[in-house]
């Protein structure tokens, strides 16, 4: 979910942190979608504060200003509603569940309830990092038939139980999909998709699980050699 004007941030320091910070909101019974939402502003904001005054834990800065921004939006939406404010005067603490936070979103991206084509894009979009336009490209779909796939999968989700395991079948298809972006020039995609295979051969027994993880390691392991001095593919 890193788009275009926060990309002058630390793209590699965000694309390790943004979805740590979404799936701690989540985790801790907000909405997908305004979760999302408030985080986006709360990049908007570090690309105003961050340049003069940067933050000594940048995960903590973006989860406590995104909390802030869900708070003063409940507020808002109580008012209109004559709702008591003092229902959500103060923000709910940080989740303390053990595990990686990335893999709980990865699975939260792949909830049952969604179709394939909507978790694979999601998920892509909130844990790999790409952009609408980056996720349109791979489908070969308009960016703005991407946008309302998207939106659509975050309305899906919105109200659902996340504590329920999405597919695994799906979750390793879309690993390998992520994989392959950054095999073809997004190195870091290439090695967060290994990142999470490795935490996902801890967490299933599954022999797909470590399956997927061998085949990235053995392609990962070709990357320095896969093109000659020319330019030209090297096959195996």
């Amino acid at each position: 979910m890193i788009d275009e004007p926060t990309r002058r941030l630390d793209e590699g320091a965000l694309r390790g942190v943004v979805p740590r910070v979404l799936a701690g909101l989540v985790r801790g019974g907000e909405d997908f979608d305004a979760a999302e939402d408030a985080l986006q502003e709360a990049l908007l904001e570090a690309l105003r504060v961050w340049p003069e005054h940067p933050p000594r834990d940048p995960r903590a800065w973006l989860a406590t200003v995104a909390t802030r921004r869900l708070v003063d939006a409940r507020r808002s939406e109580a008012a209109r509603h004559r709702r008591e404010e003092a229902t959500y005067a103060e923000a709910r603490p940080a989740a303390t569940e053990e595990g990686d936070d990335t893999l709980f979103l990865l699975f939260c991206c792949c909830h049952p309830g969604l179709a394939p084509a909507s978790q694979v894009a999601l998920t892509l979009r909130a844990v790999g990092g790409l952009t609408t336009r980056e996720i349109a490209d791979a489908f070969y779909v308009p960016e703005a038939t991407m946008a309302q796939r998207i939106s659509r999968a975050k309305r899906a989700l919105r109200g659902r139980r996340l504590d329920q395991p999405g597919d695994l079948a799906v979750v390793l298809r879309v690993l390998y999909l992520v994989y392959t972006a950054g095999h073809a020039g997004r190195v870091d995609l290439a090695g967060e998709a290994i990142r999470l295979a490795r935490q996902l051969t801890l967490a299933t027994e599954e022999p797909e699980a470590r399956g997927l993880l061998a085949l990235m390691l053995l392609s990962h392991a070709r990357l320095p050699a896969r093109l000659d001095s020319e330019g030209r593919i090297v096959t195996l």
